[in-house]
């Protein structure tokens, strides 16, 4: 897939069009890959060269590691889950912690030996925890003592995060396997009694959780082919080749983003990571100060807080480090991209696009110019091809034209696993990944996500996107936030139902609300119900919690 649009004549240079397989090209430089099919990430992140000196750096205790800390600690944790607790190519090993400063060791000590690494959420339930652990079926857990009560019952040996202590201090002991602590297993001297088995690109080496395109979470099966081709997108993106950079993360690490990212990928490059354990926003302030940061990744929501704040912000913390914030899960808008340039004119604004099932890569805006294409998700990611196909009749679209978005390229998963009925439905054939996204690519080759497909509400058979009454309700001067969600009705099928989020001092009504939306819109999308509430329910990544709105509203019925 790694096809320029230089070498081809059935390619328009401009979209990245090519009418003969009906396929957009990335307009970004292909990369090189490694050619070696007995290549682990682990292997490949170490080798590569950089002049960095510290790796990671923990926010809150200010403890540095550096990259030398680093690899020696990969090895003796790897050695010792390979000679004392015989982990070996293809055991699954659960990691269930906040963001860490052993969160990347353990990462690449296990994916190093083949092992699979799978991640889970902290703040879920022993329930939901339970569920993916017979569902992955790992031999061997890690975990951080407050959290040791949501894995009771697991049966898991359990190898404790930050403590040196082997004894838990719960009365739930006789329920709970500890067996050591990575700061015993770091002091330990490599041993060269390990088995180190011969790990292929094809390999799998995560094991992410994800709702995927549509429906309950599966596990997605991620190889080192996928990772690697991550490390080098993420490292060729930023140049991090050219000058060490510190990166804050704030971001979850159990997630794709901050999993690929900033636990394994940046590390390829020399860049330091400082590590906050959850997001607070004068903490994530404080260090970009005291750390002299350079790149700040976030979440929509907080980059409108540091715009609707900016006053106090600059007033209180020195930025002039930081040049550029990288913003994922949700297009900006063009008033927040521009409200932010003018609060902070010296940090660019960089977006990007990705799914758990393309390792978190897929398109990006790499400049502030490109940002300025307002709303858009960015150009594709070098090494990646797009299809946008009318979800009706299957017929693959052109420039301009809305249908589901598809992705092809080295970083798309291997599938779900242990689910063939799941794997079939999202990726065909031919290695397409069904994004489930609605979009449209332009004729500059950059792609606009309308809405995802699955969501789209059905108002007497006509196709209501909840993304375009969203966008159209944050214009509104006294509205701060909104979501747009299905409500059913007998007689027409269903119908949108707003939830508003008032600016302070507002007392707009419910047909306020309808009333200005009903102006701009087609009769079938206009807005028939309004609730009004304090905040907008969103994951990590920022987006929009519907089904937990949905689930909302209908027990108000």
């Amino acid at each position: 897939m790694a096809q320029s649009i230089s070498n081809s004549s059935n390619i328009d240079p401009r979209s990245g069009f090519c009418g003969a397989d009906s396929t957009f090209y990335s307009k970004r430089t292909p990369i090189p890959l490694p050619s070696n099919e007995s290549l682990d990430v682990t292997t490949f992140i170490s080798s590569r060269a950089h002049r960095g000196k510290v790796a990671f750096i923990d926010a809150a205790t200010g403890r540095r590691l550096t990259f030398a800390d680093v690899w020696r600690a990969v090895d003796a944790v790897s050695t010792s889950l390979s000679a004392e607790f015989g982990i070996r190519k293809g055991h699954v090993i659960l990691l269930l912690t906040p963001n860490s400063i052993y969160f990347p060791i353990v990462c690449l000590a296990v994916m190093s030996l083949g092992a699979v690494i799978t991640t889970t959420n902290p703040l879920n339930t022993p329930r939901e925890i339970g569920k993916q652990i017979s569902d992955s079926k790992p031999v061997l857990a890690f975990t951080v003592p407050e959290l040791l009560p949501k894995l009771a019952g697991s049966n898991l040996p359990i190898i404790l995060l930050g403590s040196d202590s082997c004894t838990p201090s719960s009365k739930s002991s006789t329920e709970l396997r500890i067996v050591a602590s990575i700061e015993e297993m770091m002091k330990k001297e490599p041993s060269q009694s390990r088995v180190k088995e011969r790990v292929h690109q094809d390999d799998t080496a995560t094991l992410l959780y994800s709702s995927g395109t549509t429906g309950a979470s599966k596990g997605v099966v991620s190889s080192h082919r996928n990772l690697i081709a991550m490390v080098q997108t993420v490292v060729n993106r930023f140049k991090l080749d050219d000058e060490n950079q510190t990166f804050i993360c704030t971001v979850p690490m159990f997630h794709i983003y901050g999993l690929v990212a900033f636990a394994t990928g940046l590390i390829a490059s020399g860049s330091t990571v400082v590590i906050l354990s959850k997001f607070e926003m004068d903490e994530m302030l404080m260090a970009i100060q005291k750390f002299s940061a350079t790149y700040l990744p976030l979440v929509p929501p907080i980059l409108v807080a540091m715009v609707n704040n900016a006053d106090i912000i600059r007033k209180k913390y020195d930025f002039s480090s930081l040049h550029s914030v990288l913003s994922g899960g949700a297009p900006l808008s063009k008033e927040v991209i521009e409200g932010f340039s003018e609060k902070y004119p010296n940090v660019t604004i960089l977006q990007g696009y990705g799914l758990t099932e393309s390792t978190g890569i897929g398109a990006s805006t790499d400049s502030l110019e490109e940002s300025r294409k307002y709303g858009t998700a960015g150009l594709l990611s070098p090494n990646m091809a797009a299809k946008i196909v009318d979800p009706e009749t299957g017929e693959a679209l052109s420039v301009n034209q809305t249908g589901e978005l598809w992705l092809k390229g080295p970083s798309i998963m291997k599938g779900y696993f242990s689910n063939e009925e799941a794997t079939a439905s999202t990726l065909d054939s031919e290695g397409w990944l069904r994004t489930g996204d609605l979009c449209y690519i332009d004729e500059d080759g950059f792609i606009f996500v309308v809405d995802r497909l699955k969501e789209l509400i059905k108002y007497k058979g006509y196709q209501v996107p909840p993304a375009e009454l969203e966008a159209l309700l944050l214009t509104h001067p006294e509205i701060s936030d909104a979501a747009v969600i299905p409500f059913p009705d007998k007689d027409v099928g269903q119908f949108p139902m707003a939830y508003v989020v008032r600016k302070a001092g507002s007392a707009i009504s419910e047909s306020g609300v309808m009333d200005f939306i009903a102006k701009q819109v087609a009769p079938y999308k206009r807005i028939r119900r309004v609730a009004f509430v304090a905040s907008v329910p969103k994951n990590p990544s920022g987006k929009i919690l519907r089904k937990d709105l949905i689930k909302l509203a209908l027990s108000k019925i």
